[in-house]
């Protein structure tokens, strides 16, 4: 019945036209798919059974994907305040090369490494490079 009803929903939402199962629909089918045995599939759903399986799996690929892991890999991203504090650092200290710049921030609770600090000074036209 649950089945049927959900199928009704769908159909009543598209009158005109062919029936397009949104991912809501497909989910709701997947899961009642469970219920009903396969062989009894073809008698209740209106797709062929095939593409419930197919649903199914896009499912739970979806679901053990780690998409949320993915998205906080890489290097942090260096913050302009952290920047601004970098360049102020070497244009008050003009005998400071990169390495001695880098300390500072450091001991402030900023780690950051003395090549990143060279690019910053190197993008910034400073030679990270000069005598401490």
């Amino acid at each position: 019945m649950l089945v049927l009803r959900h199928e009704s929903a769908v159909l009543c939402r598209q009158l005109a036209g062919p029936v397009r199962y949104e991912p809501a629909d497909r989910f709701w089918l997947a899961v009642l798919s469970s219920l009903i045995p396969r062989c009894r599939w073809h008698e209740v759903f209106a797709g062929a059974p095939g593409a419930l399986l197919a649903w199914h799996r896009r499912f739970i690929a979806a679901r053990w994907d780690y998409g949320a892991r993915r998205a906080r890999t890489g290097r942090p991203l260096i913050r302009a305040a952290l920047k601004k504090l970098i360049l102020q650092l070497a244009r008050e200290n003009a005998q400071w090369g990169h390495r001695r710049i880098q300390g500072e921030p450091a001991r402030l609770g900023h780690p950051i490494a003395a090549s990143m600090v060279g690019k910053i000074l190197h993008a910034a036209g400073i030679d990270p490079r000069r005598r401490h």
